[in-house]
């Protein structure tokens, strides 16, 4: 089947289960959460928050480099934002609710990386890993989760474009 059959055979993640579904919960809390932590990247404040991340970080380092903290943190935002739109038209099109999926999911997967760079992950004092500080080790934690909502969406997005997948 060519790329472009399987397209149209994509479909909105919560039309895969039902009218009204988890996964619509799951896809307007991920739209809050990059819409907020988006517009915030635009700020010192949060750029030099996640300055130790990025520059620690083999995938990202290379933004700092290029673009220095502020203009890294601000390719982020454009990016979060960016998914956070996809994910809007998502709930109408069901090419954008596989691509805000995809680049929710590609986003977590990119951060949960931070739990192997970043220096402080590991909390020695507590005996070291698997005990995790606070910070960085818990706020990252949570990312597992986010990874969780965003391949939820994207699997019910994309199960419709296999040759053989059942309707419901």
């Amino acid at each position: 089947m060519s790329i472009r059959a399987n397209l149209y055979r994509l479909q909105i993640a919560e039309k895969s289960v039902g009218s009204l579904s988890i996964l619509a919960v799951l896809r307007w809390t991920l739209v809050i959460v990059f819409l907020w932590f988006g517009a915030m990247k635009f700020t010192a404040y949060e750029a030099n928050g996640i300055a130790p991340f990025i520059v620690n970080s083999p995938i990202m380092s290379w933004l700092h480099t290029l673009l220095g903290v502020q203009g890294a943190s601000n390719v982020i935002g454009v990016l979060e934002l960016s998914t956070a739109v996809a994910l809007i038209l998502g709930s109408f099109l069901s090419i954008f609710s596989a691509l805000g999926a995809a680049m929710s999911t590609a986003t977590y997967l990119i951060t949960l990386t931070f739990f192997f760079s970043t220096p402080g992950v590991a909390e020695a004092t507590a005996g070291g890993f698997p005990a995790i500080s606070a910070l960085p080790g818990q706020f990252l934690l949570k990312d597992l989760v986010l990874l969780a909502a965003s391949l939820s969406l994207l699997l019910a997005s994309v199960q419709g474009s296999k040759p053989n997948a059942q309707k419901s």
